[in-house]
């Protein structure tokens, strides 16, 4: 299959290799969907939202009060990811997997709670080990949703206040990078705050006893819509669909899927290179090539929204362009 793709491309009406990464993404595309004709058909975004235990140890320079009336705010279409959805033709799908708040009769939010927030991870687990097992269907559960639908290409988002803080352990007990060089301002902390933010979770991993496997760290460290996204990525690689990874927060989420199943890493196309400190190293960790580096770091999914137009022209390029033959021209590589 690999060859037939790489010859197709390659006897395209252009010089070898000319049309650098939407040639090397559209092998990709061909490779997941087995087939010398990919398609695209009604992508979906799934934004997760739930707060965090380790929220009140103040790692974060917003309060968690953000993550529900950021909530309320996508439902109203105000936010970002609403705006880049709209843009690129996405349904989005607004999901509280963990929200500490109560959004009885909000229209246009799928109830999905598994409780009010995670437990804080400097004395506990965040979550246990029924409460891991049901968001991981959770998010796979979504993703059906979106596959019965047509959709063969997911982008997932975040809303959690704090969810930089279980990133950064991620990434440094997944990749074996010192924490202190995982951790950054988050949404904006000053240099005080982020020496603070240090301490804390120093301490946490250190008080960490637990098994020391990729699905306890998962579930020790994770938040609800960290861990229900790493389902839906679990479930998406199943279904041969293409996962569209945001940043820092969906990148760390991408890594700990790997963590439990490696082959899912092919089917995941990373879109950006974001702003918060350690994003660059935890990508190459996964030896991942992002599409964009616009100094992103809203979340939500944003970047992943905005990657999509190139996803869409390395599909048009194997599709729509003429290849030597046909044109009569004579090759020039």
């Amino acid at each position: 299959m690999l060859a037939d793709i790489r010859k197709k491309i390659d006897n395209l009406n252009k010089p070898k290799g000319s049309l650098g990464r939407l040639e090397t993404l559209a092998e990709q595309i061909c490779l997941v969907q087995q087939t010398l004709s990919p398609r695209l058909t009604h992508p979906s975004h799934l934004l997760l939202g739930a707060d965090h235990g380790i929220e009140r140890e103040a790692v974060s320079v917003s309060p968690r009060e953000v993550t529900w009336q950021q909530m309320l705010n996508f439902t109203h279409g105000g936010g970002g990811v609403n705006m880049f959805c709209r843009q690129h033709g996405f349904k989005l799908r607004i999901v509280d997997v963990g929200v500490d708040y109560d959004f009885t009769g909000v229209d246009g939010i799928l109830d999905r709670k598994v409780a009010r927030g995670t437990r804080n991870f400097l004395h506990e687990a965040a979550m246990t080990q029924e409460e891991y097992d049901r968001t991981i269907d959770i998010g796979a559960a979504l993703c059906d949703d979106c596959f019965a639908e047509g959709c063969n290409v997911l982008s997932i988002g975040e809303m959690g206040i704090a969810n930089t803080s279980p990133s950064s352990i991620w990434m440094s007990l997944f990749c074996h990078i010192p924490l202190d060089e995982c951790i950054g301002a988050g949404a904006g902390l000053d240099t005080p705050g982020i020496r603070h933010k240090r301490e804390v979770l120093r301490q946490a991993v250190d008080n960490y006893q637990g098994q020391g496997t990729a699905a306890d760290l998962i579930r020790y460290f994770g938040g609800f819509e960290m861990v229900a996204a790493i389902g839906a990525m679990l479930r998406a690689a199943k279904h041969r669909m293409l996962v569209l990874v945001d940043g820092f927060i969906m990148s760390a989420c991408a890594l700990a899927a790997i963590q439990l199943e490696p082959e899912v890493r092919d089917y995941m196309i990373f879109a950006h290179c974001g702003d918060e400190s350690g994003h660059r190293r935890m990508l190459d960790a996964m030896q991942a090539q992002p599409l964009l580096s616009l100094g992103l770091r809203l979340g939500e999914g944003t970047g992943a929204l905005c990657a999509y137009p190139i996803v869409d022209s390395a599909v048009r390029m194997i599709n729509e362009m003429n290849n030597f033959d046909n044109a009569r021209i004579t090759k020039y590589f």
